[in-house]
C-alpha cells in the first residue's frame, strides 16, 4: 500500500527541525566568545550585551561574521583548533601585531570563503602549515615578523589566486622554489636564512623583497656564471661590420631633407604661436576697456594670487591702481578688524601688497602678504563657504575674540559674496610639519627633546584655552602643520574655528590620520575629538612619524594603533625618533609623554583626558626632564647635544608603559 504524500511531506519537515542547525550568528558568536576566552580575555573588552555585529573589530555581511580584525590589541597565547573554523562565513582575518604564539590552527583550512590572513608581527613558530595550501581562494597571505623556520614550500604554487605573499623576518631556510604564481604582485623573502639564487619568474620582484641573505641573480648581483642584465642584449649588429650585415647609417641627402624639413616645420609653429598671442591680448584689452569688475577675487587674480595662477609659488605684480571692492547696492566692502592692535592698513593696501603663496590648507589657501609700509600679515582665501554674512561674522568674530599667547591672532576679515578673507599676524618659522619631516638629510639639525615637550605644552596651552571658551568650544583641525613656530621655537596655534565656517567637502582625507574615530562631520568635532587629534600630534612629535607613513600595509595601520603594538611587544625605544635616542637622561619622561599620547588616542571618547589634565600632565614631565637635563650637564660637562656623543648616549631599551 504506498504511502499517503501528506505523510511523506510532514515526516521530511520533521526530520529537518530535528537535524543540526545551520550555522548561523548564533553560532558566531559562540566561537568569538570562546577565542576571547583563549587569548584575549585581558584584551578584548567585548559585553555581553552587545549585539555580535557591533564587537570590537567584527564586522558583519548578510548576517554572518565575514571580518575579524583585532590588530595590536594585545591578544596573547596560542590559539585552540576547533574555535575560528566555526566562523564559516569568514573573509579577512587579521590578528597582525599581537603576542600570538604556537602554530597556527589548522581548522582555518576548513573556511571556504576566506581570502585574506594577516597574522604578522606574532610569534608564531613551526614550519609554514601545509594546510594553506589548500585554501584555494586565497588572495593575501601575511606571515611577516614571526619565528617559522623551514623551508618555503613548492606547494605555494597551488594558491593560484594568491597575489600578496610576505614572508619576511621569519627563521625560513633553504632555497626559493620556483613559484609560478601568475596573479603575484606584493612578494617579500627578505632577512630569512635563505641562500641559492633567485627564481626565474621571481626576477622582477625588487631587490628589498631579497635582503638580508646569501641570494644572487635577478635585482641581485649576478650568480657565478652569469652576465648581468646591463650587458645582456649588447655586441655585433649595430652598426656597419664587415660579416654581412646591412649598414643602416642615413645618406648626407636624408640627413639634409630632414633638418631643411624641422626648420621649416618650427617657423610654421612659431608663426602659429606669434598670431594666437596677439589674438589673446587683442581680447584682454578689449575686455579691460569694457568693464573692471569691482569682486576682490577679480583684484586677487590681477595681481596673480588666486589659487593656481602663481607658477613657482611667487605671485607677480605689476603696478595696478587700487581696485575698490564693492558691495551690491554700491556701498564699499572693507577689511573688519578685532578689537586687538592699530588699523595700519586697509583693503587697498592689502591689494597692492607683494604676495607669496605659504600653501594650500584644508580651508583654503594662504598667502604671505608685505604691505608697502613694512608690515607683513598672512592672509587665507577661504574656500566653500556658504554661510549668509551675518552667521559668518558671529562665528568669525567669536574667533576673533580668543586671545592667548599660544594662539595665532586674528587680526580682520573681509566678507562678500565671492570672497572671504581673513588675515593673521605671519609667524615666521614656518610650521611643526614642515620642521619634523622636512630636510631629512645629512644637513639637518636635529630637533631635541627639549624642544619638543616644549613644542607640546605650548599647543596643550592654545587647545586647552579654546576648550575654555564654551562646552562646546573645539578646534576642529588640530595636526602639525596648523601648528606654527615663532623666531623661538615658541608653538601657537591656527586655523582654530575654521572647521565651523566651511563645508563638509573642506576637509579632505588627508587629516584623517588625526581625526577621531567617532567624527562624522567635520563640522562637528567635539573637544574629546580635539584631544584624540592632539594625541596623534604628541605621537607624530615622538616617532618622527606622519599620520600617513604609518600605514604599514594594504590593510592600513594608523599612528596610534601602531604605536601600540610595538609598545606591547616590550619595543619601546623602536617608537621614538632616532634624534631622540641620545636623551638617556630623560627616558623616562620621554615614556611618559607617549604614555599620555596613548591616552589621549583612546578609541573610545570617555576614556581621553580633558585638556587641561593634559597640559599639568606635560608640565609635571618638562619640569621632571629639566631637573634631569640640568643634573646631567653637572655629572658630563660635555654638552648631550654634541653628535659625536650620540653612540655612547643611545639606549637600546625604554622603560615598558603599564
Amino acid at each position: 500500500m504506498a504511502t499517503p504524500f501528506w505523510v511523506l511531506f510532514w515526516a521530511a519537515c520533521l526530520l529537518s527541525f530535528l537535524s543540526p542547525a545551520r550555522p548561523d550568528l548564533a553560532s558566531d558568536r559562540a566561537a568569538l566568545l570562546t577565542f576571547r576566552s583563549a587569548v584575549g580575555r585581558s584584551a578584548l573588552s567585548w559585553n555581553s550585551s552587545t549585539l555580535t555585529c557591533s564587537l570590537q573589530g567584527v564586522v558583519c555581511e548578510a548576517g554572518r561574521v565575514a571580518l575579524l580584525r583585532l590588530p595590536g590589541v594585545g591578544l596573547i597565547g596560542t590559539i585552540p583548533n576547533g574555535i575560528l573554523g566555526n566562523l564559516t562565513a569568514l573573509r579577512t582575518l587579521s590578528l597582525r601585531f599581537n603576542a600570538l604564539s604556537g602554530a597556527i590552527p589548522s581548522d582555518l583550512s576548513t573556511l571556504p570563503q576566506l581570502r585574506n590572513i594577516y597574522l604578522q608581527g606574532n610569534r608564531f613558530s613551526g614550519e609554514i602549515p601545509t594546510f594553506l595550501f589548500s585554501i584555494s581562494n586565497l588572495v593575501r597571505l601575511n606571515l611577516a615578523r614571526n619565528n617559522f623556520s623551514g623551508g618555503i614550500s613548492p606547494d605555494f604554487n597551488k594558491l593560484t589566486r594568491l597575489g600578496t605573499l610576505y614572508l619576511e623576518q621569519n627563521r625560513l631556510s633553504g632555497e626559493i622554489p620556483d613559484l609560478v604564481l601568475p596573479n603575484l604582485v606584493q612578494f617579500n623573502v627578505s632577512f630569512n636564512r635563505l641562500n641559492g639564487s633567485v627564481p626565474e619568474k621571481l626576477r622582477d620582484k625588487p631587490a628589498e623583497a631579497f635582503l638580508g641573505m646569501s641570494l644572487c641573480g635577478g635585482p641581485l648581483t649576478p650568480c657565478p656564471g652569469e652576465t648581468s642584465p646591463s650587458s645582456e642584449g649588447t655586441g655585433e649588429g649595430t652598426g656597419a661590420s664587415g660579416d654581412g650585415k646591412k649598414n643602416h647609417k642615413l645618406s648626407g641627402g636624408a640627413i639634409a631633407g630632414i633638418a631643411i624639413g624641422a626648420v621649416a616645420g618650427f617657423l610654421i609653429l612659431l608663426l602659429l604661436i606669434i598670431l594666437l598671442c596677439r589674438r589673446k591680448s587683442s581680447k584682454a584689452g578689449t575686455a579691460e576697456v569694457a568693464a573692471k569688475p569691482p569682486e576682490v577675487e577679480v583684484a586677487l587674480r590681477d595681481k596673480g594670487i588666486v589659487d593656481g595662477e602663481t607658477g613657482n609659488g611667487v605671485a607677480t605684480h605689476p603696478t595696478p591702481a587700487p581696485v575698490p571692492a564693492t558691495a551690491k547696492g554700491g556701498h564699499a566692502k572693507k577689511l573688519l578688524f578685532f578689537g586687538r592692535g592699530p588699523r595700519t592698513f586697509e583693503l587697498e593696501d592689502l591689494l597692492r601688497a607683494s604676495a607669496e603663496v605659504l600653501g594650500k590648507g584644508t580651508f583654503g589657501t594662504a598667502y604671505k602678504a608685505v604691505l608697502e609700509m613694512g608690515t607683513v600679515v598672512a592672509v587665507k582665501r577661504l574656500r566653500d563657504v556658504s554661510l549668509p554674512e551675518r552667521e559668518f561674522r558671529e562665528k568669525i568674530e567669536a574667533v576673533g575674540a580668543m586671545d592667548h599667547p599660544n594662539l595665532v591672532p586674528l587680526r580682520a576679515y573681509y566678507y562678500s559674496n565671492d570672497e572671504k578673507l581673513i588675515v593673521y599676524d605671519y609667524i615666521p618659522m614656518g610650521s611643526l610639519s614642515a620642521l619634523l619631516h622636512g630636510n631629512r638629510g645629512s644637513g639637518r639639525t636635529p630637533l631635541d627633546w627639549e624642544t619638543r615637550s616644549a613644542i607640546a605644552l605650548a599647543a596643550a596651552r592654545g587647545i586647552e584655552y579654546i576648550h575654555s571658551t564654551g562646552p562646546s568650544a573645539s578646534h576642529g583641525n588640530i595636526k602639525s602643520s596648523n601648528i606654527l613656530l615663532a623666531k623661538s621655537h615658541e608653538a601657537r596655534v591656527s586655523d582654530h574655528g575654521l572647521a565651523h565656517l566651511v563645508g563638509p567637502s573642506s576637509t579632505p582625507n588627508r587629516v584623517a590620520g588625526y581625526r577621531a574615530p567617532e567624527v562624522t562631520d567635520p563640522r562637528k568635532v567635539s573637544q574629546k575629538a580635539d584631544v584624540y587629534s592632539f594625541g596623534v600630534l604628541l605621537l607624530e612629535l615622538l616617532t618622527g612619524k606622519a599620520p600617513a607613513q604609518a600605514l604599514l600595509n594594504e590593510e592600513g595601520v594608523d599612528l596610534p594603533r601602531w604605536v601600540q603594538s610595538v609598545v606591547r611587544e616590550e619595543w619601546t625605544s623602536e617608537v621614538f625618533d632616532m634624534e631622540l635616542l641620545r636623551y638617556q637622561t630623560v627616558e623616562e619622561d620621554m615614556v611618559q609623554l607617549l604614555q599620555l599620547a596613548i591616552d589621549c588616542a583612546a578609541q573610545y571618547p570617555d576614556k581621553r583626558p580633558t585638556m587641561s589634565e593634559v597640559v599639568i600632565r606635560i608640565e609635571e614631565i618638562r619640569k621632571s626632564s629639566l631637573r634631569a637635563l640640568d643634573q646631567d650637564q653637572l655629572d658630563h660637562p660635555q654638552s648631550i647635544d654634541d653628535p659625536d656623543d650620540q653612540s655612547s648616549r643611545r639606549t637600546d631599551s625604554a622603560p615598558s608603559i603599564s
